[in-house]
């Protein structure tokens, strides 16, 4: 009927929650503070794990959360939203917070009736997000908007980022820093290298993420690609790089 938690966890963050049964397969879930950085983790790694039946029957979950911790910098506050959990899967997912008056966070994930699911994710800020891909470092600033179907296990995307900077990739920023001036200025100041828009679309179909197109333009550079990921096996990417102004 009701579970009252209040603990640190391993990463030395406060967690207080309340959950409380409304009705048959109802729930709320109330708190002060949450911290959600691990979770957040395991869902972008999107590891697929077989016979996870962690609930016994379809739930309605209701959120009311004063603070989410997203990872050691970013708190989400007034997170609140709806969640259906259907054949152990996430069915329906309607949530939003804040992280100041101005900047916000909303999650939507809609399931029809043939199956498809759209989900879609807008953050404000999106160095909560980009930043746990640890080959990425540097990332600064910009919003990030994403939408994606997927039906019968093939998934299209698209990805976007605004405004925003990149100090260190690897290989690649060494690169943007000799193809223009601008980008040298940049690098020397320790800006990073300015992009006013990323653009990528792409499908992913089982341990293959074949990229459609990637598009990037900004003050030092402009990139058009395209190619395919093969997970733990391969990169092939190919496409034009030029200075821009």
């Amino acid at each position: 009927e009701k579970i009252d938690l209040d603990f640190f966890d391993n990463q030395n963050k406060k967690n207080k929650i309340l959950l409380t049964k409304i009705k048959d397969n109802n729930y709320k879930i109330d708190g002060q503070i949450f911290n959600a950085n691990k979770l957040i983790d395991n869902l972008l790694k999107n590891k697929k794990k077989q016979n996870s039946k962690l609930f016994k029957n379809d739930l309605d979950l209701l959120l009311n959360l004063e603070e989410v911790y997203l990872n050691d910098e970013s708190i989400i506050k007034n997170f609140k939203g709806k969640i259906k959990i259907k054949d152990n899967k996430v069915f329906f997912a309607d949530v939003f917070g804040n992280f100041n008056k101005t900047d916000n966070l909303k999650f939507t994930l809609n399931t029809n009736k043939d199956g498809q699911k759209i989900t879609t994710l807008f953050s404000s800020r999106a160095k909560p997000i980009v930043s746990r891909y640890k080959f990425i470092k540097g990332y600064d600033d910009g919003y990030l908007d994403f939408y994606s179907s997927k039906k019968d296990g093939i998934s299209k995307s698209k990805l976007k980022l605004y405004d925003f900077k990149l100090q260190k990739l690897p290989g690649l920023t060494k690169l943007l820093t000799l193809a223009s001036l601008q980008g040298i200025a940049d690098t020397l100041s320790g800006e990073g290298i300015r992009f006013n828009e990323f653009e990528m679309n792409f499908t992913n179909t089982d341990n293959l993420m074949t990229i459609d197109e990637i598009y990037a333009i900004g003050p030092a550079i402009s990139i058009l690609m395209k190619g395919y990921v093969e997970a733990n096996k391969l990169v092939s990417l190919r496409g034009t790089l030029v200075p821009a102004t």
